[in-house]
């Protein structure tokens, strides 16, 4: 049964296998994202903290498209899809962050949401397929390809580092604390 915070998060189990573990804390992370990013408008989405021109919204399509590379592009080797595959990265390697201010919140929260059940999917395929030792189909310069594992310690690292940015957007919107 899992237990839920009182921000309906999900609270990672106290005792269970690794990969139970791993994505019980993947899964509070993605939720303390939708919690920070709840119920704001667009001017919500917009807001920057200081000389930062980072917002919520951006961290919403920063993060889809960190979902969508990792477990669909590295884990199992696909092809950019749209959004991600119109996009020049190298003249724009900033671009999930700054062309956000452009969308609508509903479609900044229905691309991340999308994106992480893309990746629940992939990730269910790639336990079934070798488990958390499965390598990426995707290698570094080097030849060296993250495990599975890996790759989940990694999105938890991600999601952990800019739910911190997002406390404080948050707080600068309308004071939302917690957590």
């Amino acid at each position: 049964m899992i237990r839920l915070d009182e921000q309906d998060r999900p609270e990672p189990p106290l005792s269970a296998d690794e990969i139970t573990t791993l994505l019980g804390f993947l899964d509070f992370q993605r939720a303390t994202l939708a919690w920070k990013c709840a119920e704001l408008d667009t001017a919500g989405l917009k807001a920057t903290v200081g000389a930062s021109s980072m917002t919520l919204g951006g961290l919403l399509k920063h993060l889809a498209y960190v979902e969508d590379d990792w477990f669909s592009r590295w884990l199992h080797g696909h092809d950019r899809q749209p959004p991600w595959n119109t996009v020049d990265w190298t003249a724009d390697p900033d671009w999930d962050w700054h062309s956000a201010a452009e969308d609508s919140p509903e479609y900044l929260h229905a691309l991340w949401q999308e994106a992480v059940a893309r990746s629940r999917s992939l990730v269910t395929e790639a336990l079934a397929d070798g488990g958390p030792e499965r390598r990426a189909r995707r290698t570094w310069p080097d030849g060296q390809a993250p495990s599975l594992r890996w790759i989940l310690c990694h999105m938890i690292e991600e999601y952990a580092r800019h739910n911190g940015h997002a406390d404080l957007l948050r707080e600068a919107v309308d004071g939302l604390t917690g957590e």
